[in-house]
């Protein structure tokens, strides 16, 4: 008897973004917490060693500027892709990219936007261990990451097949005073 692999997806949403005016969506940049929370988010991917061995990434400046500033706390750097299909898909289509990704990648990390990312969680997800779906209903919050398990391939994440097994919002430590 074969036993699948276990898959793990991160699912990161993008750190505060800025709201200047005259700024199309896609370009926005981060806000100064923002950046700190983008980094933060590093230290916890390290911390709970969610480390990704492939990182898709929306196109948009703000996920990207997420994911420097996230990877500058790793200690080694996965491949990356930035991937426009990313950028605000609705369930399906954020699924068909990651049908896409190579069966030897255990641990994939995702970068985009909510609702994407939020209802992607609430529809894959079968279950979460203690209130964690609940949270997720409530909000998904910028700087939010969401591990989602299950056995089996990239193509067989499906409706139900994974269970919530991490979620956690990364916040900096505003500067003090000097």
């Amino acid at each position: 008897m074969t036993i699948s692999p276990l898959r793990r997806l991160l699912l990161l949403r993008h750190a505060k973004a800025a709201r200047p005016p005259g700024t199309a969506d896609h370009e926005r940049s981060l806000s100064g917490r923002g950046r700190r929370d983008a980094r933060a988010a590093g230290q916890l991917l390290a911390k709970e060693d969610w480390l990704p061995d492939l990182v898709l990434c929306s196109t948009a400046h703000r996920t990207r500027e997420t994911w420097e500033l996230a990877a500058a706390e790793l200690a080694g750097l996965p491949e990356v892709r930035f991937e426009p299909r990313l950028y605000h898909p609705p369930v399906p289509q954020l699924l068909a990219v990651v049908h896409e990704v190579p069966a030897h990648v255990s641990t994939l990390l995702v970068i985009g936007h909510n609702p994407s990312l939020r209802d992607t969680i609430l529809i894959v997800a079968g279950d979460g261990v203690g209130r964690r779906i609940r949270q997720v209903r409530e909000k998904f919050p910028t700087a939010a990451v969401a591990l989602l398990a299950w056995r089996g391939t990239w193509g067989e994440l499906d409706t139900r097949t994974a269970l919530l097994t991490g979620l956690a919002v990364a916040r900096g430590a505003r500067p003090g005073p000097s």
